[in-house]
C-alpha cells in the first residue's frame, strides 16, 4: 500500500529512523546501508515495505529500489524474515550479497549473525535464478556505465582474487580511463592484483 514516504528527519540511529510526514511520526526499521546514506541528512525520501503480521505492523525504508528489492526476495526465502534480511542487508552491501549469492559462495553469507549453513544454501537455491535473471534484465534495459566495471569484478571475483581489492582495482581503472572495455579492464586489473 504505501510506495515511500517524505519527511524530515526527527530521530535515527543505525537501526531504526523516524520521519515526521505532516505531524506524523512514522518508524521505519532500516539497514545499516540505508543507514550510512541518510545519516547526515535532515530530510529523506525512504522507500517503503510493509511487514504485517498478526502480532505486529512494522515498515522497512530502503535507500533505494534495489536493496527493497532485495529484501523482497530474502523475506521470500522459507525461514527469513524481515529483521533477518535487515540483518543481512545490514552485513553485507546489497551488490555484495547479490554476488555472494549468483557465485555460491555459502561461507560469505553464512558469515552473517543468525544464518546457519542450511539457511545459506536455502537462498543460493531459492535466489540463484532470481537474482540472475534480474541482473540479465538490468544489462539489457540500462545501467549502461556501471555494467563495464561490474562485468569486469564478476570476471576477477570469478578467477579468485578478493571482491574488494577487485573492487579498488577496477574503479581505479575506471577513474583514469572511463572508455576502457571490459577486457582491458581485466587485464590492468590483472596486473595491479
Amino acid at each position: 500500500m504505501y510506495e515511500f514516504i517524505s519527511g524530515k528527519i526527527t530521530e535515527s540511529s543505525p537501526a531504526h529512523i523516524v520521519i515526521n510526514n505532516n505531524g506524523i511520526g512514522y518508524l521505519l526499521h532500516i539497514s545499516l546501508n540505508t543507514y550510512s546514506a541518510v545519516k547526515e541528512k535532515q530530510e529523506c525520501t525512504l522507500l517503503i515495505y510493509e511487514n504485517i503480521r498478526e502480532d505486529a505492523f512494522s515498515l522497512y525504508g530502503f535507500h533505494n529500489h534495489e536493496e527493497r528489492n532485495l529484501f523482497i526476495h530474502l523475506i521470500s526465502v522459507s525461514g527469513i524474515g524481515a529483521n533477518t534480511a535487515r540483518m543481512m542487508l545490514s552485513s553485507l552491501p546489497p551488490d555484495e550479497l547479490k554476488l555472494a549469492i549468483q557465485s555460491e559462495n555459502t561461507a560469505q553469507i553464512k558469515s552473517i549473525k543468525g544464518i546457519g549453513l542450511k539457511t545459506a544454501q536455502r537462498v543460493i537455491v531459492d535466489l540463484k535464478d532470481k537474482l540472475g535473471k534480474e541482473h540479465a534484465d538490468e544489462k539489457l534495459f540500462g545501467k549502461a556505465d556501471n555494467t563495464m566495471r561490474e562485468e569486469a569484478l564478476s570476471a576477477l571475483v570469478m578467477l579468485g582474487f578478493a571482491k574488494s581489492a577487485s573492487q579498488k582495482a577496477v574503479d581505479k581503472i575506471l577513474q583514469s580511463n572511463p572508455d576502457s572495455r571490459v577486457e582491458d579492464i581485466i587485464k590492468k586489473a590483472l596486473k595491479m592484483l
